[in-house]
């Protein structure tokens, strides 16, 4: 097909009548919802893209060009070759007058130009460009054969409501093979989702190599056997569980994050959580109070007592650890946990009584708090920033230091009111390990009833904050931890699809909780699921579990009522 050049203000000879679009046409099912959107006149047609469609990357805007060849290009067939053919073309630019991360797609029956106000923000309009080409594009190849696939011819414009918007994967306590977080990464950017947290280290296995000290994945990455479901489930899976990603793997998990401008965020427990590496190293363990030789990589769930001890020793380890976590991780926040520590070994430790006698601290809550402080202090020296769980607050914080508050809305509130930054995650609202309905069908039900609709009504900023203290709410972030997700597809379950409510909630700016539009999100949810169907995602079906998805005997702790607002 031969194309010329169109004035501007002719009609363009690219789009088809407007009385070849369906019911609903596809820019109306957009996800997350955009801020403004509206048909572009007067045409109100559809725009036809095909092989000779040239792709015009501008400066800043090559990774974009990349990706959209990559994917869209796959599912489409079509070349998308580099080049300025004035009427048959997708033009990539930055418009500096727009929001870092904001963008701006105009179809107009001559291109298709999408606009960003930064490299992230060409990259999000593209994922926008890629929702407008339907269902199919989300997929690795071509399953239909087309001369043309066609556009809405509309004008986007969008920007993110929060800087962060996360996912919190745990691969600690069930091992995520590395394809399966590249996939992941896919996923979260999907969903224009930018931030994903790794949780590499816990009691049941520590999943990131640490040249210096090799037992920590040649001992701490492998256990025996596992709990199947909830602790106090009487089943065993009797298969040793483990992996780990070496650093080449996490140099590549970070630069294909990066490529679609997502930072991957370490979390390396302190000083709870921390049997895996006992286990591998009894020395940092309370040695005058228990056989630390004795301890291996843990087997079950829950809070587990063995807990770093308070030494020297101790620290110099897990700064030797974290000086090979930063070469890995670029990003500027380093999380070290900090929940969930019990006290009783350091009760009856002689040397964490003389260490709280020796530094004047107030009993074993000021012992935990120096752990913190002390790394707070390290990383700060290097440039970067500690973020921990809402525990960290007790005792009192470094400024520059950030907190994820998981225990409800309280530690946010209280961090934001003391002037530091806080991503709010809390369990009660976020935590997509709790359970989507409460019916028995459900697999390996855990903690309370969150449904779809439940996280769409999610509200990351507590009123009760002041302006000025709101503007410390960096953003949300929804939590994945994996104790009863032994699989991928047991993963994709309880993700999805709360994730895609979720991402709307983070990027864009919804009414109150009680005003939002729940039945246009389900409506915009319908085309959705197609694309989830494309992307190989095993999600949970509007009407309850498929077969396969359901765990019939395998103990949860489901939690009745509704949770509190706390």
């Amino acid at each position: 097909m031969t194309h010329r050049a169109t004035p501007h203000s002719a009609v363009p000879h690219r789009a088809i009548p407007r009385t070849a679009q369906p019911a609903h046409p596809a820019h109306t099912d957009l996800l997350p919802a955009p801020r403004r959107l509206s048909w572009l006149p007067p045409t109100q047609g559809l725009f036809a893209l095909d092989h000779e469609t040239l792709l015009d990357a501008r400066p800043g805007t090559e990774g974009a060009a990349r990706w959209l060849r990559s994917t869209i290009g796959a599912a489409t067939g079509l070349p998308l070759a580099p080049g300025a053919d004035d009427d048959n073309r997708i033009v990539l630019a930055i418009d500096r007058d727009l929001a870092p991360e904001g963008y701006r797609i105009t179809v107009d029956g001559h291109a298709v130009r999408i606009d960003g106000g930064g490299a992230a923000g060409v990259f999000w309009g593209a994922g926008t460009f890629r929702q407008l080409l339907g269902p199919e594009a989300f997929r690795r190849a071509p399953v239909v054969e087309r001369d043309e696939w066609h556009l809405p011819m509309v004008v986007v414009e969008d920007e993110p409501r929060f800087a962060w918007r996360g996912m919190m994967l745990d691969v600690a306590r069930h091992f995520l093979p590395k394809d399966g977080v590249l996939r992941y990464l896919d996923l979260l950017a999907a969903h224009k989702l930018n931030v994903l947290h790794l949780h590499l280290t816990d009691d049941q296995g520590w999943r990131i190599e640490i040249r210096r000290y090799p037992k920590l994945t040649g001992t701490g990455a492998w256990r025996e056997r596992t709990k199947l479901g909830h602790r106090a489930s009487p089943l065993w899976d009797d298969r040793p569980h483990g992996g780990y990603y070496t650093q080449d793997d996490l140099r590549e998990i970070v630069a294909y994050a990066a490529a679609r401008h997502i930072t991957v965020i370490p979390e390396i427990d302190i000083p709870g959580h921390s049997q895996a590496a006992i286990a591998a190293y009894p020395e940092l363990g309370n040695a005058d109070v228990i056989d630390t030789t004795s301890l291996k990589v843990w087997d079950t769930w829950g809070v587990n007592p063995n807990v770093l001890a308070p030494t020297d020793n101790t620290l110099r380890f897990y700064e030797h650890v974290l000086e090979e976590v930063l070469d890995l991780f670029p990003s500027p926040f380093v999380h070290i946990g900090g929940d969930e520590c019990p006290k009783d070994q350091w009760r009856a430790s002689a040397t964490a009584r003389a260490r709280i006698a020796e530094l004047g601290l107030d009993g074993e809550d000021g012992l935990q708090s120096w752990f913190i402080r002390h790394f707070d202090r390290w990383l700060a020296d290097r440039g970067r920033r500690l973020i921990g769980w809402d525990e960290i607050l007790e005792g009192g914080l470094a400024e520059g230091a950030a907190v994820s508050s998981w225990r409800g809305y309280a530690g946010g509130i209280a961090a934001a009111r003391a002037g530091h930054d806080v991503v709010m995650c809390p369990e009660q609202q976020v935590y997509l390990d709790h359970r989507q309905h409460a019916h028995p069908d459900e697999p390996v039900p855990i903690g309370y009833v969150r449904t779809l609709e439940d996280v769409y009504r999610f509200e990351p900023v507590p009123p009760e904050l002041t302006k000025e203290q709101a503007a410390r709410v960096l953003g949300t972030q929804a939590n994945v931890w994996t104790e009863v997700m032994d699989s991928q597809q047991r993963l994709d379950y309880q993700v999805f699809p709360r994730l895609a409510a979720f991402a709307e909630v983070a990027w864009a700016r919804l009414p109150r909780p009680a005003d939002r539009d729940y039945q246009d999100f389900t409506r915009r949810m319908a085309a959705h699921y197609a694309r989830l169907d494309a992307l190989g995602v095993d999600y949970r079906p509007p009407g309850g579990p498929h077969p396969w998805q359901r765990r019939p005997g395998v103990l949860g702790r489901p939690i009745d009522g509704a949770p509190p607002n706390v």
